[in-house]
């Protein structure tokens, strides 16, 4: 069996790099939320134009969403490799040798 090892702090530092791309995503996407809305609203006072920016917005909203989740699943991914490591589950060691 192949000897598995890692380096903890950079696998961790690489997590909360994760973690911290997915809340700065979501405060990404609740922003977007909020300017949809405003603009929305606008343009039913009559601002027309306001209303294709929306849309073009909400076309943005998901992709912003999808990628949030992504990271996120990848810090947490991460630390469980980290943990798995520590507890010698190796039954996943195979990806990172």
């Amino acid at each position: 069996m192949a000897e598995v090892s890692m380096d903890y702090d950079a696998v961790q530092r690489m997590a909360d790099g994760f973690s911290r791309s997915a809340d700065t995503l979501q405060a990404v996407s609740r922003a977007l939320e909020v300017a949809i809305g405003i603009l929305k609203a606008s343009a039913f006072l009559g601002m027309v134009g306001n209303m294709a920016l929306a849309h073009y917005l909400e076309g943005i909203k998901p992709n912003v969403d999808r990628l949030a989740a992504t990271c996120e699943e990848l810090s947490m991914d991460l630390i469980g490799a980290i943990i798995s490591l520590r507890d010698g589950d190796y039954s996943g060691s195979q990806r990172f040798v």
